[in-house]
């Protein structure tokens, strides 16, 4: 007999796709760079990697320090440039961290954010069918009103509340991940902001001597030191001149600085002109500039007069020592001193430089080493005077604030002289030459930038805090009531009147939880107990807890 199979036959199952490994690998690599967990080892890497912008020079902050940094260590110098150790913050590996540290705090973001924002849309969930199950848990007299009361006292405590008949819903805690997410948000627009002043930020430092032969208008050469960022030209710099006025300067008793305050004349690039004053932490507010004041000193003025009888004034800036009493050390060199008027023949020979300290208040008695006071109350100038061949004509770079000692090693300048001025006093040399200390005038040293990004950082800043609070001191909890029916049969003190079971559960750790769920009690049943003691059983018995208490 022939055994006729009359199931219905099952379609063939379609074969299983393979999924593609190349989608794979990019789809799990999103997946890890926007972890938490890499974000926090980025962060870490970015700030091991900012270490060699502090610890080496750097080129765009200070050249002439990398290139001292090259003659002291000759072989690792060109190692370390290899890979950008002088220019960390604009290196190929600053910016990858940079970018993926960028890229992974967004896709850490923007899930989390989709998914708080449908949560603050969406109500507070039903009451699980066993309160007693919960953390916290009670059963109360219902208050009078019912569901209705209990939601009109839960939201004058600022819960989230859903009445769905007798039950009521409640749910609190919400700036906890509202902070979080301010606060890594905020994270993002600091590295934005950073990267705007990266990019299209300028700075440069500038020291200025009053007077108005001494004012500098705003272009790269007349800065000593200028850095401009990647997107920024020097013609992109604004067109603006500032003439140092005046000033003024006020110290305690024991030398520290009280006040500073600086009198500049400023021309405008639209043809304006103004006066304005700024100090010390109320920088000058210019278009696209701000000029902050960074320190002060003095530039003595030192007149030569040559054997020929012509007279040189120069006006020099001393440096300060870093002593209290602004103690200042500087150089007044006149390379064209000496000129025969009858040939035009000049001997190199022959040339000027003075060696001097400056001691705005010289001690009464020598040594006179160093200053007593950073104010003008006994000014007094030690000058060393040398002639020779000061090497300004070999092409050589070399500062401008001392004198080349390998000429002085070379025989080439020789010590002629030494001599303590006063202000008007003159010294007359070997040779009949004059040297004239008339006067000093200060002088002020600046920084003027432009940070595109400033305003953007402060801001951010500002809510990165107040996201730090909210995600620190905020927490997440819910709370649900249900009124019960009455049963006249139990035998309860009540009388048969309605109950309340109450539970509590807190969505983060949260110590304090149960003292805010017994207080909460006690505000919806009405008895005034700030312990939330107050209540029955669901039996209808009293709660130990009251009872104990009337004991």
């Amino acid at each position: 007999m022939t055994v006729v199979d009359e199931r219905p036959a099952t379609p063939a199952e379609a074969p299983r796709r393979r999924p593609n490994p190349l989608l794979a690998l990019l789809r799990n690599s999103w997946r890890q760079l926007t972890s938490m967990r890499t974000a926090l080892v980025l962060l870490f890497l970015l700030a091991v990697a900012a270490i060699p912008g502090s610890v080496l020079p750097q080129r765009g902050v200070n050249p002439e320090d990398v290139r001292d940094y090259f003659t002291e260590h000759p072989e690792l110098a060109p190692v370390l440039d290899r890979i950008g150790a002088f220019e960390a913050f604009g290196s190929v590996w600053f910016s990858a961290i940079y970018l993926l540290l960028f890229t992974s705090l967004i896709g850490c973001i923007t899930p989390r954010l989709r998914d708080h924002v449908r949560a603050l849309r969406s109500k507070p969930p039903a009451a699980p069918k066993r309160l007693d199950r919960l953390p916290q848990h009670t059963v109360l007299p219902a208050p009078e009103g019912g569901a209705a009361a209990i939601a009109e006292a839960l939201r004058r405590r600022r819960w989230r509340v859903v009445v769905r008949g007798d039950e009521v819903s409640a749910e609190k805690g919400y700036l906890k991940e509202t902070g979080n997410l301010l606060f890594h948000t905020s994270m993002v627009v600091v590295l934005v902001g950073v990267a705007l002043g990266s990019w299209y930020g300028w700075s440069g430092n500038r020291l200025l001597v009053a007077g108005e032969e001494n004012a500098f208008c705003n272009t790269r050469q007349q800065y000593a030191e200028a850095k401009l960022g990647p997107r920024v030209g020097s013609e992109d710099l604004p067109g603006f001149c500032v003439r140092l006025d005046d000033f003024h300067a006020r110290f305690l008793e024991s030398g520290q600085p009280e006040f500073f305050n600086a009198t500049v004349t400023v021309d405008e690039a639209d043809g304006g002109r103004r006066q304005a004053e700024f100090s010390v932490n109320a920088p000058l507010r210019l278009d696209d500039a701000n000029v902050h004041l960074l320190g002060h000193g003095y530039a003595p003025v030192i007149r030569y007069t040559d054997r020929f009888g012509r007279s040189q004034t120069s006006t020099v800036p001393f440096l300060t020592t870093g002593d209290v009493g602004l103690t200042s050390e500087g150089l007044a060199a006149f390379p064209d001193a000496n000129v025969d008027p009858a040939t035009g023949g000049r001997s190199p020979d022959l040339q000027m430089a003075f060696s001097g300290l400056y001691l705005p208040t010289a001690p009464g008695a020598p040594p006179y080493a160093r200053s007593e006071y950073p104010t003008e109350r006994n000014p007094a100038l030690n000058l060393v005077a040398y002639r020779g061949n000061l090497g300004l004509d070999a092409g050589i770079p070399g500062s401008i604030y001392e004198l080349d000692q390998r000429q002085v090693r070379a025989g080439k300048v020789k010590e002629v002289g030494t001599k303590l001025l006063r202000k008007g006093e003159t010294w007359t040399l070997d040779d009949g030459t004059t040297v004239e200390f008339l006067d000093t005038r200060p002088y002020v040293t600046l920084s003027v930038r432009h940070d595109p990004g400033s305003t953007l950082l402060l801001v951010s800043s500002a809510v990165l805090l107040v996201g730090l609070m909210g995600s620190l001191f905020g927490r997440r909890r819910r709370v649900f009531f249900r009124v019960l029916p009455a049963d006249p049969t139990s035998g309860s003190p009540t009388g048969g009147s309605s109950l309340v079971e109450a539970g509590g559960l807190p969505r983060t750790d949260h110590p304090g939880f149960a003292d805010e769920f017994a207080q909460l009690v006690a505000a919806v049943s009405g008895d005034g107990r700030p312990d939330g003691r107050a209540g029955v059983d669901r039996d209808g018995g009293e709660r130990a807890g009251a009872r104990e208490g009337a004991e």
